[in-house]
């Protein structure tokens, strides 16, 4: 007999503005983040009106975690701290480990059209926070993408996609967290098992349609966030067609203190990140 995942929670998402006043959903994010765990945030933007994105995210600090922006459609421009200037487009994705500390820019390099993706934050272990930033502007072509054979289309960001028939490393590797990220775009009757592993935190966000999930006995409708147990198997159908992002991590087990853009492990963390940008270290 098999033994699916658990539902845990069904969660939507809350409207939020960030940036200059960028309007946007913010899918889950902070109180109660360690139920999320290795995952910090996730936001969902998306809008046709120029009002609602223009003004873009002039130049902020992060420090103590990664940013993983996925864009559907539009163009920002990213430009940081250590000379690196990037363009992200519609496909392509944005990897950026703040680590010990960067100070970036994320503007719009469009006045009018849709504007539409997703920013993740990835938690990383203490071990790391302190480390050098680093940043990947990974293009829509570098970005593996595969058809399963009942016609489910798989876009790879991270980790290793594993259907039991197809298998396919992703654009991004990494270590301690193993993240697991796939943008799953399902025709009207199709079903996909990806194999995740045990112990992994699994979450999956629905952005089109509705989907069934092995073992729930409701169906998921767009703009709900499903966070599932860490064991057994997952099974995704759609009767009319869905996309949805599949996100799993190995969890840190580790304290979260977050204030704004820094997440340390401790408040005397977090007030030496507080200390080092006022007095202009926080990338030294």
């Amino acid at each position: 007999m098999t033994t699916f995942r658990k539902v845990l929670s069904i969660h939507t998402g809350q409207p939020a503005s960030d940036g200059a006043g960028v309007k946007l959903t913010r899918v889950f994010g902070g109180p109660g983040v360690e139920q999320f765990d290795p995952f910090l945030m996730l936001d969902e933007f998306g809008s046709d009106q120029p009002d609602d994105y223009i003004a873009g995210f002039p130049p902020h600090p992060h420090r103590g975690f990664e940013t993983v922006t996925y864009m559907l459609e539009g163009r920002m421009r990213h430009e940081d701290h250590m000379g690196n200037v990037g363009l992200l487009q519609g496909g392509g994705v944005q990897w950026m480990t703040a680590a010990r500390g960067i100070i970036h820019s994320e503007m719009p390099e469009q006045e009018q059209g849709v504007m539409r993706g997703f920013q993740l934050w990835l938690n990383l272990p203490g071990k790391n926070k302190l480390m050098d930033a680093s940043y990947q502007d990974i293009q829509p072509e570098h970005i593996p993408r595969l058809t399963t054979a009942n016609g489910i289309e798989v876009v790879v960001i991270a980790g290793q996609f594993d259907d039991g028939q197809m298998q396919q490393a992703g654009a991004v590797q990494r270590p301690d967290t193993e993240p697991q990220y796939f943008d799953l775009h399902l025709p009207a009757g199709a079903s996909i098992s990806p194999r995740l592993p045990d112990g992994h935190r699994a979450l999956l966000y629905v952005y089109e349609g509705e989907v069934a999930i092995g073992g729930c006995p409701q169906t998921v409708a767009a703009s709900r966030l499903v966070r599932l147990g860490e064991d057994g198997e997952l099974r995704i159908e759609s009767a009319a067609g869905a996309r949805v992002l599949l996100i799993a991590g190995k969890p840190l087990h580790e304290p979260i203190v977050q204030y704004g853009p820094f997440v340390m492990n401790s408040r005397e963390e977090i007030e030496q990140a507080l200390r080092d940008f006022r007095d202009d270290r926080l990338t030294a």
